[in-house]
């Protein structure tokens, strides 16, 4: 694996810590968090970053701390990728925006032709942009139902769609995300996940005829605009259908005229060792939403997908005053220029092949560690009580916590909360993964 293949900025590519995790500049910003930002916006490593780029971020104290979180999935090229920090500032000097809507401006239009060639497919496509991932799967359906002239939605267990009130009702964990916010939107139905690890050696095909016999019994294929499925799970624990799962699930969405909506949020741009996630298995979706990596750290998403169904809705039946917006278009021609310039689909898979042999070590000496999973540079373990399936969410709480306390960016996900997951930067270079690796193995012998 090539070292910090996409430059990033002249900061030291070192684990350094100077003070206690937080800091006390960090800490002293924190009690200001808290008496200016709502209670709501919750924080879960407060190290106040001054400087990111290349593997690590630097916080105010001047400790510098390895990033496995990538911004949740955002920064997958870096968090200041040369490419896009020349890009962003070029638009910048031009113009910051006119509303695509009102006076429009080519970078929309070279977005739109980006995806329509890089998503999976070689189908006639087109392209809308909005600002958010929740934004972006909220329009998929709309443009769904305008196709399909239906109105139910199917989505699944351990789902993540969002925080808006349709998207919440899409997700399936109630706290954070859900808890005190209702009534959510009607016409949203769950079905089975493929779980491999809790299915007891319920294989692709048969979990697809599970979810299919849900849904053709408590909704009907008749009134079924659109199955809505993340190939991998992101928040719900980073969860790999098995093998066949999603090409049955499609196949079915096919022959009943049913919309079929990848989210790929958090999937998309590399991220797993492909593109898309659904290039692993060579699923072709209807519709393919897409956020997070699209632009580099700047707000942009996107809805993808047939002509046909693309351009269902009426005229003015989309958009936003920010969709689009150029700066954050300028961003994601560079993102893609990035990772197709620099091999970033290859180098998502060499992290990958490193994390999981790790990991896999790791967890051969610790039967707390149920499972090891995920695919490219999005990488899980799930830990449970020691010869069982039952979920350890403490203990998943305490070895995130001593992570942080050793200066690394880790996140925890899961509907049970017993998942760390990892997502690094794919720029992060060799030596600094390693690194990682070694502390994370010491933290699992000391906790």
């Amino acid at each position: 694996m090539s070292e910090n293949p996409t430059g990033g900025p002249q900061l030291p590519q070192e684990r350094r810590l100077v003070t206690a995790i937080p800091g006390p500049i960090s800490q002293e910003l924190q009690q200001r968090k808290t008496t200016a930002v709502a209670r709501g916006v919750g924080t879960m490593l407060p190290v106040y970053v001054v400087a990111a780029g290349g593997g690590v971020v630097v916080d105010a104290d001047g400790n510098s701390l390895i990033d496995l979180g990538s911004g949740i999935a955002v920064t997958t090229v870096g968090n200041s990728a040369p490419r896009v920090s020349s890009a962003v500032a070029e638009q910048v000097a031009a113009f910051t925006h006119t509303c695509f809507m009102i006076t429009p401006y080519d970078g929309y239009v070279e977005v739109a032709e980006a995806l329509n060639r890089i998503t999976p497919g070689s189908h006639d496509k087109r392209s809308v942009l909005f600002n958010s991932g929740a934004e972006a799967v909220e329009n998929a359906v709309k443009i769904a139902r305008a196709h399909t002239k239906r109105q139910a939605v199917a989505v699944f267990d351990h789902a993540y769609h969002g925080r808006t009130n349709l998207t919440m009702a899409m997700t399936a964990k109630n706290m954070p995300y859900k808890h005190g916010f209702g009534p959510f939107a009607a016409e949203v139905y769950r079905a089975p996940l493929s779980y491999p690890f809790r299915d007891s050696g319920v294989d692709g095909a048969e979990a697809a005829r599970r979810a299919v016999d849900v849904i053709e019994k408590q909704v009907g294929a008749e009134n079924l605009a659109a199955v809505v499925i993340e190939p991998i799970q992101g928040e719900g624990g980073f969860i790999v259908p098995a093998q066949g799962f999603l090409p049955a699930l499609a196949e079915w969405c096919r022959a009943n005229d049913v919309v079929f909506i990848a989210d790929e949020v958090q999937t998309g741009f590399a991220r797993t060792g492909e593109l898309f996630a659904c290039d692993h298995e060579g699923v072709v979706p209807d519709l393919i939403v897409t956020a997070k990596g699209i632009a580099g750290g700047l707000p942009l998403a996107a809805v993808t997908g047939r002509a046909e169904i693309m351009d269902a809705p009426h005229v003015g039946g989309l958009g936003g005053t920010y969709g689009g917006n150029p700066i954050a278009c300028a961003a994601a021609l560079a993102v893609i220029e990035t990772i197709e310039s620099e091999g970033l689909v290859a180098r998502a898979r060499a992290i990958g092949k490193l994390m999981h042999e790790r990991l896999t070590a790791i967890q051969a000496a610790d039967p707390r560690i149920g499972e090891v999973r995920g695919r490219g540079a999005m990488m899980a373990v799930e830990l449970v009580k020691p010869g069982s399936t039952e979920p350890d969410a403490d203990l998943t709480k305490a070895l995130a916590a001593a992570a942080h306390a050793q200066g690394l960016v880790v996140l925890t996900c899961g509907t049970y909360g017993n998942v760390l997951r990892f997502l690094p930067p794919l720029s992060i270079p060799d030596h600094l993964l390693t690194e990682a690796l070694d502390v994370l193995e010491q933290i699992f012998k000391d906790t």
